[in-house]
């Protein structure tokens, strides 16, 4: 799963950049790579328990540049391959940060 958070210097989504981020996902998509994709709502509602006893409290939680804003589940064959195409990604992006983390299937 590739994670995108946003940073003070992340540009305004233009024309252009929706335009290669097209291509990219349709790219993707066509190689059977990109599972699922979207945007994340700002805030959320955290549920902790401790003891037992269930808590819930809505966010949000974290500095606005701390948040993760979207998400692209893809199917990569080696760590190097997911790294690779969150280097595609940014380069389209500009600037902010991507985290990759695997995700264990059963």
């Amino acid at each position: 799963m590739m994670m995108t958070k946003a940073t003070d210097t992340t540009p305004a989504a233009d024309e252009k950049m929706f335009a290669e981020m097209s291509a990219f996902i349709e790219e993707l998509t066509a190689s059977g790579a990109l599972l699922a994709t979207g945007g994340l709502a700002p805030g959320g509602t955290l549920i902790s328990s401790v003891g037992g006893e269930i808590t819930v409290t809505d966010g949000p939680f974290t500095e606005a540049k701390e948040a993760v804003v979207g998400f692209a589940l893809v199917e990569a064959r080696t760590k190097e391959e997911a790294v690779e195409l969150a280097r595609r990604f940014r380069r389209i992006a500009g600037d902010g940060e991507s985290i990759i983390q695997e995700v264990f299937t059963g």
